[in-house]
């Protein structure tokens, strides 16, 4: 340790009351975190890329340190698919130290695993006060059944109005409009029960038929004039 001269001719004083670190919640407990190894916890966090044309969420399982479990979800651009792939290699095994200081390939989930490292480490993380943690496999849970990111997407125009694309239910096939060409409702297609479908043997067709849905109001006798096709009408 190297010392300035103004340092080294100081006398010394006592720092007198100090209690360390405050505390945080983690998995129930409250635990004085010193060392990498102290934290555990399950969070999400949302980052962004420098130009702001794409995002990611990422959602980390953390026990004594040790990243067991990610999760990698991204929107907006096409080329941090292939980063989100290559994260999640990246992400399990690591530290979350090691993990802040890794290059994870793209800008966006770089700033999401900086945004989690500040939650987790503040104690502001899912699983504060549930007792040992959430189990491995909890992030699977933010995609529900057929393992599907929930994503929504809308496009409006001043000139033609609102479109409806892509609701949690799944693809939008037609938007149901009143007299007033009003949206009163919209039908969709689960593509994951779909897929599900089709690989339990159904034919495309009837596997189709079977995902099909919809939300509101779509009949004549509710209202609806017309259903149009948001991506061609």
């Amino acid at each position: 340790m190297i010392y300035s001269k103004e340092v080294e001719e100081m006398c010394p004083v006592a720092q007198g009351v100090h209690h360390g670190c405050a505390p945080i919640p983690e998995e129930a407990k409250w635990v004085q975190a010193k060392k990498v190894e102290d934290i555990s916890g399950f969070t999400h966090g949302v980052g962004w890329c420098a130009p702001q044309q794409g995002a990611c969420k990422l959602s980390l399982n953390v026990k004594e340190g040790i990243i067991q479990e990610a999760l990698v979800e991204t929107i907006g651009c096409s080329g941090m698919t292939h980063s989100a792939a290559m994260a999640a290699e990246i992400l399990p095994g690591l530290t979350v130290m090691e993990a802040l200081n890794t290059d994870l390939v793209c800008d966006a989930i770089n700033t999401a695993m900086r945004e989690l490292f500040l939650q987790i480490v503040y104690g502001r993380s899912q699983s504060a006060f549930s007792e040992d943690g959430l189990p491995v496999g909890a992030g699977l849970e933010d995609l529900g059944k057929g393992l599907r990111s929930q994503v929504g997407t809308m496009y409006g125009t001043l000139a033609k109005g609102p479109r409806y694309l892509e609701m949690a239910e799944g693809y939008v096939t037609g938007i149901a409009l009143d007299k007033d060409n009003q949206i009163i409702g919209y039908q969709y297609v689960n593509l994951g029960k779909m897929t599900d479908f089709i690989k339990k043997g159904d034919d495309p067709n009837t596997a189709w038929e079977k995902a099909k849905g919809h939300y509101g109001r779509v009949d004549v006798e509710e209202g609806a004039v017309k259903i149009i096709d948001p991506r061609k009408e």
